[in-house]
């Protein structure tokens, strides 16, 4: 392989520089344009939910949910450890203590079993991430969410197109979050989406997401001026990363088979390997159906990672490992607590590696790349 096979390439449509010049011929380049319409228009009727707000990052989409579950100082949110910090940014923000659980190591996501333990007469949300685009155990999670009046607010970073016994993840919770970052199955560069399962709560949305006015419903000729009714902030992406998503969502299935495609054939070549114990791969539990946003595997310990990770590279492979659990990161360890027992969290994050997986990726790379792992387990 002469080249570096690459770990992420951004997905890239033709149609976008269309769509992103059509943006400028019309004047038209701030927040909630035509494409930012037609965006949040297809995710409505794609997953069913009430309403999609599109944000300039999963990070604001989820700053935004925690202030439409009214979360203050004081306040707890049970999350797992094994996530990205904007999971726990948008808590910390507005004071409140994330407390981190324990992970499953076949999903890697929150273990479901744990976190009623580690309810209190603090906490007032869950906020389950769904790892590799793979759902939590979410009947679960919202029997305790309802048992203990707790909001619930789905971190789908990762989960576009990804589902949990036929209902779209990120439309089981009070709240989901989307990512639309260049690492992900559909992307804006930056950007992200706030979907929203309760009508009753849209409107208040839209004025935090229109720095406190409802400027909203002036755009729709609901109301024949606009002023500041609450606190808020400016959410709003331009309409030209919209229009660059836009040309994605047209061929979203398109794009969504060949990543599965890739995920299959890296499942069927690594299979001897892993049944042979020499390493694990991902497990995708019945009922869930994910969407091909990343391939793992799961080394000894983390010295065989490393030496992983360094042989693919030496053989043109950019192959990474991924989060550094929160609970043991600088802020993690001074604004949250770790409940329970770290059985897995650890453990199995310092052995997982993260191979190349994206739209344009073809299967004989796959197979490049499947080659040389096996070498080195054979070696």
């Amino acid at each position: 392989m002469s080249e570096m096979i690459n770990f992420n390439v951004p997905p890239y449509v033709d149609k976008a520089a269309d769509y992103m010049r059509d943006c400028v011929r019309n004047q038209k380049i701030c927040g909630d344009g035509p494409f930012t319409r037609k965006c949040s228009q297809w995710f409505e009727e794609r997953t069913g939910t009430v309403k999609c707000l599109l944000t300039t990052s999963c990070t604001h989409a989820l700053e935004l949910a925690a202030l439409l579950a009214q979360i203050k100082p004081g306040d707890e949110v049970i999350m797992p450890s094994y996530t990205f910090v904007s999971t726990a940014d948008a808590f910390v923000l507005r004071g409140a203590t994330p407390v981190f659980v324990d992970i499953r190591p076949d999903t890697m996501n929150i273990d479901e079993k744990l976190i009623e333990e580690a309810v209190t007469e603090k906490t007032k949300a869950i906020a389950p991430m769904h790892y590799a685009g793979v759902s939590c155990e979410m009947d679960t999670i919202m029997e305790i969410a309802d048992r203990h009046g707790l909001k619930v607010i789905e971190d789908a970073a990762q989960g576009v197109l990804s589902s949990y016994k036929g209902k779209a993840l990120g439309t089981i919770g009070d709240y989901g979050c989307f990512s639309f970052h260049e690492t992900k199955n559909y992307s804006m560069g930056e950007g992200g989406a706030l979907l929203i399962r309760d009508a009753e709560n849209v409107e208040d949305a839209e004025i935090i997401r229109e720095k406190g006015t409802n400027r909203s419903k002036f755009y729709r000729g609901q109301i024949d001026k606009y002023t500041w009714m609450n606190f808020g902030s400016s959410y709003l992406p331009s309409d030209m990363n919209a229009a660059y998503l836009y040309a994605q969502l047209e061929i979203a299935d398109e794009i969504n088979q060949a990543r599965l495609a890739l995920w299959n054939r890296y499942y069927e070549r690594l299979k001897p390997l892993a049944q042979a114990g020499r390493l694990v791969l991902p497990t995708v539990p019945e009922g869930c159906v994910h969407n091909g946003h990343m391939f793992y595997v799961k080394a000894k310990d983390l010295e065989e990672r490393t030496r992983l990770i360094d042989y693919l590279k030496e053989n043109g492979v950019h192959s990474v490992f991924h989060y550094i659990p929160l609970h043991t990161a600088p802020a993690g360890l001074k604004f949250g607590r770790f409940h329970g027992e770290d059985r897995y969290t650890t453990k199995e994050s310092e052995r997982l590696a993260r191979l190349p997986m994206y739209y344009g990726l073809t299967l004989s790379q796959v197979d490049y790349i499947c080659d040389k792992v096996t070498a080195f387990y054979q070696s």
